[in-house]
């Protein structure tokens, strides 16, 4: 059996992938592989995952310059999951600018919930373009 054949695929083809500083153990975001880009990834040392809005493959940071070195690429116990522990080229994940996807913190005050944005933008989002 292939390696790629004991991934739990999704009815797209898909498997979330959540991508974690391999240094501090943060997450710092989540995207999608289909067998292709998980094949690269393990191939090339770097994240390449499918972009659903684009439906093409797309190699983190091939725009923005910060790309994701692999360390590390793990599955869960169901084998629906993938996680890579990487080395983030210039310290931003996120196409917003900032160092990680999960910048909004969920704050509770007198019962009433609200989003807020806790990371500071360390780049100008528009030279990201998704990459």
């Amino acid at each position: 059996m292939d390696w790629l054949d004991a991934v739990a695929w999704n009815a797209d083809g898909l498997v979330p992938a959540v991508a974690q500083d391999a240094a501090s153990g943060e997450v710092l975001m989540l995207a999608w592989m289909n067998r292709e880009s998980l094949a690269r990834t393990a191939e090339t040392g770097e994240a390449v995952y499918w972009s659903r809005s684009r439906r093409s493959l797309w190699r983190k940071g091939e725009t923005s310059g910060h790309l994701q070195r692999v360390v590390e690429i793990r599955l869960d116990c169901d084998a629906d999951a993938i996680v890579l522990r990487v080395e983030q080229a210039g310290g931003i994940a996120c196409h917003t600018g900032r160092r990680r996807c999960f910048f909004n913190l969920l704050e509770r005050e007198g019962g009433v919930c609200r989003w807020v944005a806790t990371d500071p933008v360390l780049a100008d989002p528009g030279s990201f373009r998704g990459g």
